[in-house]
């Protein structure tokens, strides 16, 4: 697929990185010349020089030949101009825009009569919910929704008092029959293990489990940690993300914020609770976290603009008692390295919205994506169409599709609206059509033949 990104900023960065590794044609437009250098003798993509919202500038940069454009520039203004030139002009057919204000993601500003944008990405939101879900669900790593929160996915880390912890995973389903779940894969030490039947689980591995929504709580009490309501959150960084999330806080939890510009200090203050404490200062002082006692802290979060300054506090809070700790870490590099360390878990901003651009990468039927493990792995909710003569899913069994090696199917869910409920699928189980198949692909090299699986096929008599 042909792709324009315009902005070559952390998000338009990390979106061509995910992009660039599936062998799609990458050009990136910005005005930083030696930015652009640098991503470029960093991957394989091609770089315009210029201002992505004149026509001139998209026509240098090849336009008229993309499929897809994404404005990921920090002004909304610059990125609904140019998906509105892109579409207008150079008739490129799906254009995906990078928007923070609210006021202008209404339907008749961004329709084809508007600024023509198709999709709208808006990363401080995807990591406000990412958290969200992860102060839900305390004993996760990771939580994700699929089929309007149907189904959720699960990552979790194996407790040494775990009824998972060693025994096979037939053992744990038939001495768990009230654990309805179905375990997708198992990471030992970043490596994959096959997730069969006969694979024995240790304390310390990582798990992947698909559950319902109301059954999610009950399989990760059975196989995490034992849950601990989180009830004091420490956020470090009162900025976008960090009050969007304080505010989604209001009234569940204990919340303190700690920012070092006092004007920043003085609008959060005004905006928030008064229950809500605001201090001015460092979240990488020591006394300051002692004397606020983050020892007692359920979660600390940190959430500043600069990735050194989040990683120590992270790991300065852990060192002083937090009980769980988070940094949002931009560079990649950075929250790979992080992975096993003292930081429980790192957030990606650009990885909390790639599942919402994959959807319009991804060939087939393709209903929703999400990017794991730092976007090494996928799970993907395909729709199957068809039937036996143009489907490789409809009206087989399990046990016999042609699935690549390592993908494994989570999940299925059947029915729409209230009659849609998930089927945790055996090896006689038969897919339907119209049925939400739920895959997990350990490999994003898989993800061409995953897609080729949602795809209809001319009928040949």
């Amino acid at each position: 697929m042909k792709i324009l990104i315009l902005g070559a900023g952390r998000v338009g960065e990390s979106v061509a990185q995910t992009l660039v590794s599936e062998a799609n044609d990458i050009t990136m437009v910005d005005r930083d010349a030696e930015r652009l250098r640098l991503l470029q003798d960093r991957m394989d993509l091609r770089g315009v020089i210029g201002d992505g919202v004149l026509p001139s500038v998209l026509r240098s940069a090849s336009a008229e030949d993309a499929d897809l454009f994404i404005a990921a520039t920090s002004q909304d203004a610059t990125n609904l101009v140019a998906c509105k030139i892109a579409h207008q002009i150079f008739g490129i057919a799906t254009t995906i825009a990078r928007l923070r204000s609210p006021e202008l993601r209404g339907p008749e500003l961004l329709g084809k009569e508007g600024f023509a944008v198709d999709s709208v990405i808006i990363p401080e939101e995807s990591v406000t919910r990412y958290i969200q879900l992860l102060i839900d669900y305390p004993e996760a790593l990771q939580v994700v929704r699929f089929s309007q929160g149907v189904a959720y996915l699960a990552r979790v880390r194996v407790a040494a008092s775990s009824n998972l912890t060693g025994h096979t995973i037939a053992e744990f389903a038939e001495q768990n029959p009230d654990v309805p779940v179905r375990i997708v894969a198992v990471y030992r030490k970043d490596a994959l293990l096959p997730s069969e039947q006969s694979t024995r689980v240790r304390a310390g591995d990582e798990v992947f489990v698909l559950a319902d929504k109301e059954r999610l709580r009950t399989v990760l009490r059975a196989i995490g940690n034992p849950d601990r309501r989180v009830n004091r959150v420490m956020i470090v960084g009162g900025g976008r993300v960090g009050l969007r999330l304080a505010r989604s806080l209001i009234g569940d939890c204990e919340v303190k914020i700690f920012e070092v510009n006092r004007d920043r200090c003085e609008y959060l203050a005004a905006n928030l609770p008064r229950d809500m404490l605001v201090l001015e200062g460092d979240g990488s002082d020591e006394d300051l976290l002692l004397s606020e006692n983050v020892g007692d802290t359920d979660l600390f979060i940190a959430l500043t603009s600069d990735d050194e300054d989040n990683i120590l506090s992270a790991m300065l809070a852990k060192r002083m008692g937090a009980r769980r700790v988070i940094a949002l870490v931009n560079r990649r590099a950075y929250a790979e390295m992080l992975h096993g360390s003292a930081v429980d878990i790192a957030i990606s901003p650009s990885q909390t919205v790639i599942g919402e651009l994959l959807m319009h990468v991804r060939r087939g039927a393709i209903a929703g994506v999400h990017s794991l493990r730092q976007g090494m792995a996928e799970a993907l909710e395909g729709i199957a169409f068809g039937d036996e003569k143009t489907s490789s899913l409809v009206g087989r069994r399990l046990d016999r599709l042609k699935l690549p090696e390592g993908v494994r199917v989570g999940a299925i869910v059947r029915g729409e609206g209230s009659d849609a409920h998930i089927v945790l699928p055996e090896d006689d189980t038969v897919i339907a059509s119209e049925d939400h198949v739920i895959l997990f692909v350990p490999h994003k090299r898989l993800m061409r033949d995953v897609e080729k699986l949602f795809q209809v096929q001319p009928t040949f008599l």
